[in-house]
């Protein structure tokens, strides 16, 4: 798996995902906000299975794998 999340995307990756998960912890947002998820799982893991599609690559570490 070579990684392709890096820098700003992902901070607001983890931080979007956090914000998403407690506002519907909390009942502020409807079930929707579990896809909080999503994102925070992309950030912690530096890697989107949507960037591998599109080609896309904002890590700037280069990958050895």
């Amino acid at each position: 798996m070579k990684l392709n999340v890096g820098g700003i995307d992902r901070i607001l990756r983890i931080v979007v995902g956090i914000v998403l998960i407690a506002l519907a912890a909390t009942g502020t947002v409807g079930w929707w906000g579990w896809l909080g998820v999503v994102p925070l799982v992309t950030g912690l893991f530096r890697f989107c299975p949507l960037y591998t599609m599109l080609g896309m690559n904002t890590c700037p570490v280069q990958n050895k794998v």
